[in-house]
């Protein structure tokens, strides 16, 4: 599985885009830090187009339910997997996920 960095591409499942941000700096993967535990939670999401009288777009990544490496760290924090998926906040509430479409590298790999 593909490791994410600063460079992904994550969208919601209405395909609004995640605005990603790095926590660390001193691992990079193709010039970019690698996302760690915690990066992919709380980022804005802009362009969401599920808009209407009962409709509430995607604003905010919530809590990631997978995608966390279970074996390789950067300083105690799991790394994010290109398998990253979690929640947001838009309708209808808990049913909309965000994923990685891209990686923002193609070459390093890890395992779970």
């Amino acid at each position: 599985m593909k490791i994410v960095t600063l460079a992904a591409v994550v969208r919601c499942g209405h395909d609004g885009r995640v605005g990603n941000a790095a926590s660390q700096s001193w691992v990079r993967a193709h010039g970019r830090p690698v996302l760690v535990d915690a990066d992919p939670e709380g980022r804005p999401i802009a362009g969401c187009p599920n808009i209407g009288p009962t409709m509430k777009p995607c604003t905010t990544t919530l809590a990631v339910s997978t995608g966390y490496s279970t074996w390789l760290r950067i300083g105690g924090r799991r790394i994010v997997l290109a398998s990253l998926d979690g929640l947001t906040d838009g309708t209808v509430p808990g049913t909309v996920h965000y994923t990685v479409r891209d990686p923002g590298q193609g070459i390093v790999e890890a395992g779970g």
